[in-house]
């Protein structure tokens, strides 16, 4: 299938969003919104890039919009409800925002069954360990005695992580130890089950996660959205997302029945003709 010419179709990538109190000239409304440079790497990458706002019935919504999607980016954002993995709150954390948990939670569940390609970011991370039945650490510099993941100010912190070799990410990035951009007070305590770390900080805190099953779910902790020179993480999720979309156009051709004839149709091929009748 094509979009014109020989361009082949582009892949359809959804983001979560935010749904925050938002000022735009003289309004001051609530509005679903994501920071450009989120969408941006995905059509830089090659991909559509799809928005998707907190809905009222998640599960429900979940069930429609991931009919027409390739791929899901689950973005970052405000901290995960913590009564979600059994913990109280911590004085630092976020108020809860249940409408985004109980969606990106029905997105997420959603892709795993169809398995549509997930890429997780920050937040997105954290929302997948819990999913999976993992905790997190509510507050770092509690728990690991650093500020070093968020020096506030909107200034994304650089910490450099070292990246395990042979697995999916490595192949991503191509190397062993990156810097990345850091701007999150949570992160990974007990991971979740069926997740594998791919990389660490040296204090031993995971940075990033990936399904140990056949489907495509990579987590990372910091903002490769950040990074205008490297796209790789994006570029591999549309990557997978085409191979997703065209399987499952293919799965959907194998499976059209043939075009069933009208009724009228098929009275007219069983009606007899008259004979001609032929004059001396």
């Amino acid at each position: 299938m094509a979009l014109s010419g020989s361009e082949p179709r582009r892949p359809v990538i959804g983001l979560t969003t935010y749904l925050e109190q938002a000022k735009q000239g003289v309004w001051d409304v609530r509005a679903a919104f994501l920071p450009q440079q989120y969408f941006d790497a995905v059509t830089a990458s090659g991909g559509i890039a799809v928005l998707l706002p907190p809905q009222p019935s998640p599960d429900a919504a979940a069930d429609v919009v991931l009919d027409g999607l390739d791929g899901l980016i689950l973005t970052g954002g405000l901290d995960v409800d913590p009564a979600l993995y059994g913990a109280e709150r911590h004085p630092t954390t976020d108020p809860a925002r249940t409408d985004r948990d109980s969606w990106e939670l029905a997105l997420f569940r959603g892709a795993e069954a169809r398995r549509v390609p997930v890429l997780a970011i920050c937040r997105g991370l954290q929302l997948i360990n819990v999913a999976r039945g993992g905790t997190l650490h509510q507050h770092l510099p509690e728990a690991l005695g650093t500020e070093r993941y968020r020096i506030g100010g909107g200034v994304f912190a650089t910490n450099a992580v070292t990246v395990d070799p042979g697995t999916r990410l490595a192949q991503l990035v191509g190397e062993q130890s990156l810097d990345v951009h850091s701007y999150h007070h949570q992160g990974i305590d007990r991971l979740g089950s069926g997740l594998i770390a791919t990389a660490r900080t040296d204090d031993g805190l995971v940075q990033a996660f990936e399904s140990d099953g056949d489907g495509y779910v990579v987590g990372v902790q910091w903002h490769p959205e950040e990074n205008v020179e490297d796209r790789r993480l994006f570029a591999g999720l549309v990557a997978e997302a085409s191979v997703f979309a065209e399987r499952r156009r293919s799965s959907s051709s194998s499976e059209q029945p043939s075009p069933a004839r009208s009724s009228s149709e098929r009275s007219e091929t069983k009606r007899p003709q008259p004979a001609r009748q032929v004059r001396a």
